[in-house]
């Protein structure tokens, strides 16, 4: 009779654990529903990304100063070719 006590004293316990802990979990899920602009995301994943050390690759957009390249894009153009 004494460890069925025991028993029934435990069961209550973990009861009342996971009744707090489905409470938090709902806590926790009202906080993430928050809206949260893409901006802000972006934001927050550059930070993280920066703090573990990667630096991110820097492009630069190239104009060629050849008249050759805007004829080369015009007749890309008039025959439907995919400028590469």
């Amino acid at each position: 009779m004494e460890q069925d006590q025991e028993l029934l004293d435990l069961v209550k316990t973990l009861t009342g654990r996971m009744a707090s802990m489905e409470q938090e979990i709902k806590s926790l899920k009202l906080v993430n529903a928050q809206d949260v602009s893409e901006e802000t995301l972006c934001a927050i994943a550059a930070g993280v990304a920066a703090y573990l050390g990667y630096a991110g690759e820097k492009k630069q957009t190239r104009f060629a100063s050849l008249p050759m390249w805007a004829k080369g894009t015009r007749v890309a153009q008039l025959n439907h070719t995919p400028v590469r």
